[in-house]
């Protein structure tokens, strides 16, 4: 079984291209199930999120075309376009990567934090669907490890920088004043949490969260003395708003071209700053092309993002060390697990010989065989079944001249220091 990492982030793919691959959350139970049935894939996990999609799977040998085939037909793309951006991990590779992402060291923002949140929400997901078995299992658990150590360890964690802080810096490069700005955000989850409370402690008063149900919206916006309303009320909080961030997980658009264009007109084309950080996108791209608009995507964060990395890459550097000590880690529990596997597999084969002859033995002594020679009968016919696949495995090697095996065999099965018997 081989373990896997496939998938494409924010430096392989364009926006366009992720917001096609990444999974809903209505999608993930449906995606795990048809990606845990294919013939190859035993164990599977699914990480999307608005600057990458992840498969983490244990597969057979041909399990990495065989996903790929899979990923194209379930968001209907051909598997060439896929291929141009996609990158696949392998084993010791694939732990080190996924330790990677959970640090934050794969990020956009270097050492942002709602990563290790959205790993502990795909590992969750993937446990529910009944996809994960003791090898992604015991990956998971290695990363949640290693980024505990990270964050304690090193001052990655520090003064954290998300994506959200990288929206609401950009924002204050054209608004010098906040305190006289109105803010509109979209969306109340994670990311619009953060984006509110930056916004806040930035100096913004004037604060509404827009999202599908008003309960929600106001327990982002209520302790920061704004208002919560619903996704039809935009177009009239649009009017008043000079920012505007999003990040839903909606599956089209929430701002078209038109509404923004009839709320610029009573706003006097007053200019309004808009982040789309939603993947698939919340604002048509053609809403950038009106004068009175400054619209950015996630992938026009890079400058501010740029410039957190530099002040991050001390930590990084010890971050790094700490995932290699944890690659260590998983690979000799990994050993570990596997002996216990084969274990398991040798004492049962012991096991099922042992139940057939004394079944055997038993029949003997009810037909009235004499006990002394069922007990002979029994003791040889035991070794010879016990001892008749090492036997031949030996020979075969001898002939091929395969002297680590007969070094293996000699350890296993003559050295009298693990020999419990006396």
């Amino acid at each position: 079984m081989t373990l896997l990492a496939l998938g494409i982030n924010h430096r392989t793919a364009t926006v366009e291209v992720r917001e096609q691959v990444a999974f809903s959350p209505a999608q993930l139970e449906s995606a795990l199930a048809e990606l845990r049935a294919l013939p190859e894939v035993r164990e599977a996990a699914v990480l999307s999120t608005c600057n990458r999609t992840e498969l983490y799977c244990a597969t057979g040998s041909g399990g990495e075309g065989e996903i790929l085939d899979w990923l194209g037909r379930f968001h209907g793309l051909k598997v060439e376009d896929l291929t141009r951006c996609a990158y696949h991990y392998r084993e010791n590779e694939a732990a080190r990567h996924l330790m990677r992402v959970a640090v934050g060291l794969d990020s956009m923002v270097l050492g942002e934090p709602q990563i290790l949140g959205q790993l502990k929400d795909a590992y969750q997901s993937a446990r529910q669907a009944r996809s994960l078995g003791g090898e992604l299992e015991c990956l998971f658990q290695n990363a949640f490890a290693v980024a505990k150590q990270v964050r304690t360890e090193t001052g990655i964690g520090r003064n954290p920088v998300s994506v959200a802080y990288a929206a609401v810096n950009l924002a204050s490069r054209i608004f010098g004043d906040f305190s006289r700005s109105r803010a509109l955000l979209i969306g109340a989850g994670e990311t619009i949490e953060l984006v509110a409370r930056h916004l806040h402690e930035a100096g913004v008063r004037q604060l509404t969260v827009a999202n599908r149900t008003r309960e929600r919206a106001e327990l982002v916006s209520g302790p920061l003395g704004g208002q919560g309303i619903t996704l039809d009320a935009i177009p009239d909080a649009l009017v008043e708003a000079d920012i505007v961030i999003s990040s839903t997980a909606a599956p089209l658009p929430i701002l078209g071209k038109g509404m923004v264009e009839r709320a610029l007109k009573q706003r006097r084309h007053r200019p309004v700053f808009m982040v789309d950080i939603a993947v698939p996108r919340d604002i048509e791209p053609e809403v950038g092309e009106l004068s009175d608009v400054f619209l950015y995507t996630v992938d026009d964060l890079q400058e501010v993002i740029e410039e957190n990395r530099r002040h991050r890459q001390v930590a990084a550097d010890q971050a790094e060390s700490l995932i290699e000590h944890g690659v260590g880690t998983w690979q000799h529990e990994r050993r570990i697990r596997s002996g216990g596997e084969l274990i398991r597999d040798v004492r049962a084969r012991g096991q099922t010989l042992r139940e057939l002859s004394e079944q055997q033995a038993l029949a003997r002594l009810a037909r009235g065989e004499d006990p002394e020679a069922v007990i002979r009968r029994l003791a040889h016919q035991l070794t010879n079944r016990l001892l008749h696949r090492p036997t031949v495995a030996m020979r075969d090697a001898a002939s091929e001249e395969q002297h680590d095996l007969l070094q293996a065999a000699t350890t296993l099965l003559l050295d009298e220091s693990t020999d419990h018997s006396r």
